[in-house]
This record gives C-alpha cells, structure tokens and sequence, in this order.
C-alpha cells in the first residue's frame, strides 16, 4: 500500500495495558509532529470510542479525543498515568484470516476504527502498545488494501509491554521500570523473611514469558526462580513443592531459614489440562493471575513438608502485578521511550513508511521492522518471544541462585 502524503494530521492510541515512560513516547512524538507544523489527535481510552463510529460519525473533542499542543505532552514524561488513557477494546476480535479483513460481518468494528480516523482527516495513525495491539495494526493496515474505496491511511506501530516477549527488539519501554519495582519488593519481602524465619512464594506478571520474573529475581536477590522457559512440556507441580522442600532442608542446614521463590505467573498454561485457566481475555489470552499459581505452589510446599517432616508450616504467597504497570519510570525507559515516538515521526515523516513496527538496536539506533517480519501470514498471530536458554541471560539468573555452581572454575580436561 502506498502511504498517504504529506502528512498533515496524525493520530496516537495507546491500547492495551499501561506500562511506565508511556507518556514519554507520546510526548516525543506528538513534540516532533507539532514542531513541524503537523496536527496531531490523541484518542482518548484505547480503540474504545474509535470501535463504535459509524461512516456518518462525528467524534467530540475532548471527549473522544483530544487535540494535543506543544503545552500538553511537556513535562509529561515522568508521569505515572497516561494521559490518553486506556482500554482493552478489540476491534479485531471477529479477524482470522486474511479473507475475514473483507467480510463485512466481521471486520464491522475495524471499518468503524477507520470511518473514526476519516471523520478527523487523520493521514497516520501511531499504534502504541503490545501484541495484540499490533495485530490491530496490522489489520487495519492489511483492510486498506483487500477493501476497495479506501483512502490510505499509513499505519505506524510502537511496542509496548512491560513483559519485554516482544520479537523485533530487544526491551521494550515499560519492562525495566516494572522489573525495578519488582525487585523492590522482592527486596522488602525478602527482608521480612529473613527477620521472621519464613519462606514466601511471590507469582510475578509477565505472561506467558519469565523475562520480568528473571529480571526482578536477579536484581531483587531472589532465592530461586521458576519460569515457563523452565518446563519442556507439563509443569507438575507437587514435583515442584517437593524440590522447594529440598531447597528448604538445605538452606536450613546453612543457618538460613527463610527464603523468596519467584514463580512466573505462565506457568498456569503449564499445569496438567484439568488444572490450567480456561477463563480468557477480549483476546483470548487466558487470565492467567485468576489461576494464582504462587497460592497453589504456597500450599503444596506446606503439604510436602508437613509429610516430610510431621511439622505444619506457613508458606506466605504474594501476587506481584498490576502495581507495577504505573511504576515510577526509570531513565532508561524515559530515553527508549522517547526514541521510539522519536521514530514514529520520521518513520511517517521522513521515511514515508507504512505497515512498519519502530524498533532499536544496539545505542538506541533507529530501526524500522515490516509486519510481515512480525506476523505469522496465515493466522495473523504473532510470536511470543520467550528467554533463551541457551543464553547468558538465563545462565545469569542460574548463577546467582542459591547453591548455584555456575560459577566455580572448570579443570581442564587432562587436568589430575
């Protein structure tokens, strides 16, 4: 699809969950697009309103919407909450297939998303937020060429999600400021367990990924961690108590009667099928916190060493989540951020891009991925990108867990 030009009005959503240095990419955006005589519309609550506009629509400014000025996006990028809000909405629940892109029945509410950027003239649209948000993207950019009569719209997606599974780039915005928060409070729990000689099972968010387990683990000096990338297949969970025990009686005899399991909060769609989370989002991604898999593990510990050992114990869980998306940004996120709504203007700008997701490498160089380089063409999914175990990344977490011998030196081999 050619993209339109010149672009005279963009438009910025922000879907999906919130995460920290949000507004630091709509600030840098919306900056650079003011700054060169471009309007630019910030869409209140996600796809929310957008979702429902009929081709006759006429969407209020400043309920719907909001027209950004220079005055607006300064001295934001600090800011816990986002100032455009957010919602869940999904306007491409019905989509399957490419062929669905053309069928009325099921691609209503997109067509509704579009005659919404029509009614303000919008010439770009900036999609910020995580993978489903980019499936949307996607769709919208892919129904501007199977559904005739439609004026080009260019499509520019920015990821976002403090998971960090994201293909495409290395850390998203949002993921170390989550992971520092975490880490605090594993820090804070790990010190009440020292003072009260008791062990705690913390289930951090993340997804279906342990990036923001293993993250806040290592930082937080967590005894051990547990992830998804951590099970080949079925994760058994009384396996699992039991070798939490284990840990237990060895800690124990080293003096140190306490302790912090961090457990990723996927590891639900690793039980047994009888026992996973069948309750789904607007997605269809399950709800995975509703399974509590720190609460399970918590009570299958006291079970196993009340069996073991005839002695009833208190292994204390906590659910570590959703406080931790409005988390205080830290710099780093504040500078991904800003470069991220930095390349959402040249990509429309000056590169004249369409159906392209902006991304960096190496120190924050600009990098500009196609969609196609991100989603599966025939299911129009795409990819959750878990932790290599291959790699130093996850050695790392390895070796700094208590007992770990990832670190002692290796003879030679023809060493005597």
């Amino acid at each position: 699809m050619t993209p339109s030009a010149p672009i005279r009005r963009v438009g910025i959503v922000f879907s999906g969950g919130p995460a920290p240095a949000a507004n630091a990419v709509i600030s840098a955006a919306a900056m650079n697009f003011l700054n060169c005589g471009v309007e630019v519309i910030g869409f209140l609550d996600g796809y929310e309103c957008l979702e429902q506009c009929t081709p006759r629509c006429s969407m209020v400014e400043d309920e719907h919407y909001l027209r950004l000025r220079i005055d607006d996006v300064s001295g934001i990028r600090n800011r816990k909450d986002i100032i455009l809000r957010t919602s869940r909405a999904n306007p491409g629940k019905e989509i399957r297939s490419l062929e669905d892109l053309k069928d009325p029945a099921k691609n209503e509410r997109l067509m509704s998303v579009y005659h919404g950027l029509e009614s303000l003239e919008i010439d770009g649209l900036i999609s910020i937020g995580g993978d489903d948000t980019l499936k949307t993207a996607n769709y919208l950019y892919e129904m501007q060429m199977v559904v005739p009569g439609l004026r080009p719209i260019s499509v520019i997606h920015l990821p976002k999600t403090i998971d960090n599974d994201y293909y495409g780039i290395d850390w998203t915005f949002g993921f170390t400021s989550a992971a520092h928060f975490a880490a605090m409070e594993i820090v804070n729990i790990g010190a009440d367990a020292k003072s009260t000689k008791c062990w705690y099972v913390l289930e951090v968010m993340g997804r279906k990924a342990g990036w923001l387990t293993y993250a806040a683990g290592i930082a937080g000096e967590a005894t051990r961690m547990i992830s998804v990338e951590d099970v080949e297949d079925t994760w058994d969970l009384d396996a699992a108590a039991e070798e939490m025990v284990d840990l237990m009686f060895a800690r124990a005899a080293d003096h140190r009667e306490y302790g912090v399991i961090c457990v990723a909060e996927g590891l639900a769609e690793r039980l047994p099928e009888d026992r996973r989370p069948h309750e789904v989002d607007s997605h269809g991604n399950s709800l995975l916190g509703s399974a509590r898999i720190g609460d399970r593990l918590s009570a299958a510990m006291e079970e196993a060493y009340a069996r073991r050992t005839g002695v009833q114990i208190k292994v204390r869980s906590k659910q570590i989540g959703y406080e931790a998306r409005c988390a205080s940004p830290v710099a780093f996120d504040i500078l991904l951020g800003s470069q991220l709504g930095v390349g959402a203007y040249r990509a429309l700008v000056r590169e004249h891009l369409t159906g392209h997701m902006v991304s960096v490498r190496d120190q924050l160089q600009l990098v500009y991925v196609p969609f196609g380089d991100l989603i599966d063409p025939v299911t129009l999914r795409t990819r959750v990108r878990f932790i290599d175990t291959d790699s130093d990344f996850y050695r790392l977490a390895r070796a700094l867990e208590y007992g770990s011998a990832d670190t002692c030196p290796v003879p030679p081999k023809d060493a005597t």
